[in-house]
């Protein structure tokens, strides 16, 4: 036999190997680049949460201190110009600035001339005079007698001295004089700076130093209230109708889109539908808390009805055909085993609905509940603001002082919405049940 020869056109197998090295180099490299992308993002994230925190920090953290001067107080009836602390007319009408006037005078008693007492009476805050009486009403056995008593300064004196401390004094609202007179206190030991509990207790007010959080605090909670008993119970039963009643039809479907696109609807829309139908139809008045929980429901209810039925769909069907196997109602199913098993999912959901009804400000602003308000409400229906709004109304203000006020009062609404989120979290993780 004769021995075959290879064809001449038959060429020689390629090697790819070192293509198919290259493709994978550069696959790998682009898989890092990737994850490194993803890590500067999150880096980039942290690091604008971490410059927002200290910038809000560095400029709120003096809120919660507040300078005091200490006078020395004689409840003299004479100088008020009552003769008895029973009668209410006469103490509505009595001159409790002059217990205070009368105090510095002898604290500083070089202020001589009326140009330079007015200067003096200034380093005090003009409510002194109302917290002198409240202390009278609150201690009659202090009529006649004499006390040092440390008295709110006034928000300019506040601002210079806390600024004189940081190494940096603002002097532009205080003069040579009242500079002067601080520096004397302040080595005779008579001037400090103090726990602010005017900060948490006081509603608001004109004057800084006097402004507190309670008022919208109080407000806050009364519209939350109004809000969670509206939306959760309304939006539970919505989620269920909608989750395990309803006939799949293009109403239902209809129904569902528009509920997803409610949810992206900007918050302002629906405190101009608040305003439309609870205001101008309904005669609510405004700016109660009553009414802002009604415009809140309404803005909430999208969120609600969506994480609940995310809720109820995770219950695995394994479940309702072992209710419905041992002869359960679809109700009884529903109710005692369904609706069980979702609660969890369904309150986290509430949860951070509500904490999104607690941050809102625009839908507020639309009903009115921008008002300034000093006195605390004290039931649904009392004129009221809330904490956002009042952070808004302070951040307008023209004085230095109520740039701390307003940082401060996001460091307390911070914290609240951080503690809602981190509860919302605790309930999934505590009673959620894994499948």
């Amino acid at each position: 036999m004769t021995e075959s020869n290879p064809s001449p056109h038959r060429s020689a197998p390629v090697d790819h190997s070192a293509t198919i090295k290259a493709s994978l180099k550069r696959r790998y490299r682009a898989e890092r680049r990737f994850r490194w992308y993803g890590r500067a993002a999150i880096a980039f994230g942290l690091a604008a949460v971490l410059v927002l925190f200290v910038d809000i920090i560095s400029k709120g953290h003096g809120a919660f201190k507040t300078t005091h001067i200490a006078v020395p107080i004689h409840y003299d009836l004479d100088s008020l110009g009552i003769d008895s602390i029973n009668d209410n007319q006469q103490l509505a009408l009595a001159n409790w600035d002059a217990l205070f006037k009368s105090g510095m005078r002898q604290l500083l008693p070089e202020a001589s001339g009326r140009s330079q007492r007015r200067e003096l009476y200034r380093l005090i805050s003009n409510g002194a005079g109302y917290d002198l009486k409240d202390r009278l009403q609150a201690n009659p056995q202090l009529v006649g007698q004499r006390e040092r008593i440390w008295l709110l300064a006034d928000d300019d004196i506040d601002t210079y001295f806390k600024s004189l401390r940081d190494g940096e004094p603002y002097t532009a609202r205080v003069s040579d004089q009242q500079i002067a007179w601080i520096d004397q206190l302040y080595a005779s030991g008579d001037i400090a700076t103090r726990w602010n509990r005017n900060f948490f207790t006081r509603g608001d007010s004109r004057e800084p130093e006097q402004a507190g959080i309670w008022g919208a605090v109080m407000g806050s909670l009364f519209t939350l209230v109004i809000t969670f008993a509206l939306s959760f119970p309304i939006g539970v039963a919505a989620a269920i109708y909608l989750e395990e009643f309803a006939p799949r039809n293009r109403f239902t479907d209809f129904i569902e889109i528009n509920i997803n696109n409610l949810a992206a609807v900007p918050s302002i829309i629906f405190g101009l539908l608040g305003l439309a139908i609870f205001i101008n139809f309904f005669q609510v008045p405004r700016s109660i808390p009553l009414l802002g929980g009604l415009v809140l429901t309404l803005m909430t209810l999208p969120t609600i009805i969506i994480t609940s039925r995310a809720a109820i769909k995770a219950v695995p069907p394994s479940i309702r055909e072992a209710a419905l196997g041992m002869g359960a109602s679809k109700h009884q199913m529903v109710l005692h085993h369904v609706l069980p098993l979702a609660m969890p999912g369904m309150l986290t959901g509430a949860i951070i609905g509500m904490a999104q009804a607690l941050g809102e400000t625009a839908p507020l602003l639309m009903i009115g509940m921008v008002a300034f308000i000093v006195d605390i409400p004290g039931g649904f229906s009392d004129p009221a603001t809330v904490l956002p709004v009042q952070i808004f109304l302070w951040a307008d203000s023209p004085e230095r002082a109520f740039v701390e006020k307003t940082s401060a009062a996001i460091m307390v609404l911070l914290a609240f919405l951080i503690a809602m989120n981190t509860t919302a979290v605790w309930i999934r993780k505590r009673l959620e049940r894994r499948w």
